[in-house]
């Protein structure tokens, strides 16, 4: 079934979710799913709309131009997309496939609504593995002397596959700023949940020697500041003083891929609404 998914931020107030749904009624709009959420300490207004594209009388550009004055009225902040424009998606990854390998399978099986164009790697090890799935690798090695020229590059690949959304699953290298800010809200990265307390190589290696008893997972989207954007999703596992660092890093690397794949999911659907440095996730 194709529908139109419409995403909605704007200053709180009376009548928004009668308009709206009003002007979906006058059109003989079937609503799908509808979620609303009011942040009364910010006097912000969030919603989202699935509505079966079928039952309207216009494609997306009508219903684009049908809704503007509504959106006009409340200050809206809002995007209306179709779910038969699938999303293209760029996998980013370096030597750890866990990851990456997770997505490539998901999107095999059907489980993730996107196209993934293509991977970028700053090594070749796991060339086999994805061309075994049938989609493009890029190796594009980061020399530490001259950076800004290996992300020319890939910035060049994004754009030469009109990429939607970038994933970095487990890439290794720090994106610089002029990336960051020109995909804001489009590229997601997982990292684990040590930071900031066990920094640096082996972090599994450290939690395990210092005895903690949660690890975790965050996936956020990815700024200027390392590791603190919008945060999408989070999950935690026990463990204990059973379990070995081997134990510790196969579950870690399990709650990460889960984590990866739920909030790209929850992208790719429009599920997720940015307002600052927050989220509002209609899962």
């Amino acid at each position: 079934m194709n529908t139109f998914r419409l995403v909605i931020s704007c200053p709180d107030g009376i009548g928004i979710v009668a308009k709206v749904s009003g002007f979906l009624a006058t059109y003989n709009g079937w609503i799908l799913e509808a979620n609303h959420h009011s942040d009364l300490a910010n006097g912000q207004f969030f919603m989202r709309h699935v509505i079966q594209a079928e039952s309207l009388p216009f494609d997306l550009d009508g219903f684009k131009q049908a809704f503007a004055p509504i959106a006009d009225q409340f200050k809206m902040t809002w995007q209306v997309t179709e779910s038969s424009q699938k999303k293209k998606v760029m996998l980013m990854a370096s030597k750890e496939s866990h990851c990456l390998i997770d997505l490539l399978y998901r999107w095999h099986s059907n489980e993730l609504d996107c196209d993934i164009v293509g991977v970028i790697s700053n090594h070749n090890d796991l060339r086999s593995m994805v061309e075994w799935y049938g989609v493009p690798y890029h190796h594009v090695p980061v020399d530490a002397n001259n950076k800004q020229e290996s992300f020319d590059k890939v910035t060049q690949l994004i754009e030469d596959y009109k990429a939607d959304c970038i994933v970095l699953a487990r890439y290794m290298q720090i994106l610089p700023p002029s990336l960051c800010q020109h995909y804001a809200h489009q590229i997601i990265n997982i990292h684990h949940s040590f930071l900031p307390s066990f920094v640096g190589a082996k972090p599994y290696h450290q939690a395990a020697q210092r005895g903690v008893k949660l690890i975790g997972a965050t996936c956020h989207y990815v700024t200027e500041e390392l590791d603190a954007g919008p945060i999408i999703e989070q999950d935690v596992v026990r463990i204990s003083h059973q379990h070995s660092i081997e134990d510790t890093v196969r579950l870690g690397r399990d709650v990460e891929k889960m984590v990866l794949a739920r909030g790209l999911r929850y992208h790719l659907e429009d599920r997720v609404l940015v307002h600052g440095n927050k989220t509002v996730v209609f899962a």
